[in-house]
């Protein structure tokens, strides 16, 4: 996309927003205000996307794009369905920004960095409508947690594959696995022995060198 394109979506999205705070002084449209702002995110979202699917080397213009649509579903289902966006409306948010990061990732297998904020961010979505359901959904967001470290060393990267990610991934998965079933006692006794046990192992290891 050529430069000058650029500025004049810039410009027209400005002048909107200038224009949209100038009825608001005014109290010219205070009774669709709401639904009036969720139009003005979707068009701005829709810019920032524009951009993205114009020239993929903008990639990180796909963040903005598809947070300023989730803000946009967020206002205009708070206006008509105010029950539903209390249940769904922060899984709806956390969920359209990790769909930008999982986009990011596909389209720029270099920003292999991206699979984490994509995967932490889905399973907050997941943690925020499962609370609503279950007494107890902490054990999901370490799940979800350990499985984003295993994509990172499963994906492909330009930079090889992250075995490294294996490490805090399985670890992530256990206190995960721990604390959804009756065994979430132990791990106030498992932590002391493993700490004991691992100093133990280097000043063992010390003495032998």
């Amino acid at each position: 996309m050529k430069i000058l394109d650029n500025r004049v979506l810039w410009g027209a999205l400005l002048i909107l927003a200038g224009g949209l705070f100038m009825l608001q002084n005014l109290d010219l449209i205070p009774s669709a205000w709401g639904v009036i702002w969720g139009l003005f995110f979707g068009i701005a979202g829709g810019v920032f996307l524009f951009i993205f699917f114009s020239d993929r080397s903008q990639w990180w213009t796909v963040i903005p794009g598809i947070t300023l649509l989730g803000l946009m579903v967020l206002v205009v289902t708070d206006q008509f369905f105010p029950n539903f966006e209390n249940i769904w409306g922060g899984s709806i948010f956390l969920g359209g920004i990790a769909l930008s990061f999982w986009l990011v990732y596909l389209v720029n297998r270099e920003a292999w960095w991206a699979i984490i904020p994509a995967g932490v961010l889905s399973t907050l979505a997941a943690v925020a409508v499962l609370d609503e359901f279950m007494d107890d959904a902490g054990w999901i967001f370490f799940i979800g947690l350990g499985l984003t470290f295993a994509l990172v060393g499963v994906l492909p990267t330009s930079q090889g594959q992250m075995t490294w990610a294996f490490i805090p991934g399985g670890i992530l998965l256990l206190l995960g696995l721990f604390t959804a079933t009756p065994l979430y006692s132990v791990i106030n006794y498992i932590w002391p022995v493993a700490l004991i046990l691992l100093g133990g192992y280097f000043v063992v290891r010390n003495f032998r060198t």
